[in-house]
């Protein structure tokens, strides 16, 4: 099992356009992110997508995959946003 520390969740949702995928997988696949999960559903034309990702070997940092995956975002109209998993776990208990 991954270390929790080393997990990172992204989110991707915008206007569905052909590559959000494609684009976001290369991108990390370069950098040595390891995707372990991922969830995608189309609704009206909106795309929205989750991945849980494993940085534990990753060749960039946390900060310089977050800034080129919002960058990456804003070329191809979607938001992109990354947060660490025990972040993401403490801001979303019910």
């Amino acid at each position: 099992m991954e270390k929790s520390m080393d997990r990172v969740i992204i989110t991707v949702v915008g206007k569905d356009t052909v590559g959000i995928i494609a684009k976001v997988c290369t991108y990390l696949a370069e950098c040595g992110v390891n995707v372990l999960d991922i969830s995608q559903t189309i609704v009206s034309d909106f795309f929205n997508m989750m991945m849980i990702v494993d940085m534990g070997a990753a060749t960039q940092s946390f900060a310089e995959v977050s800034a080129k995956l919002d960058e990456i975002g804003e070329g191809i109209g979607v938001s992109i946003k990354c947060q660490k998993e025990e972040i993401f776990e403490k801001m979303h208990r019910i």
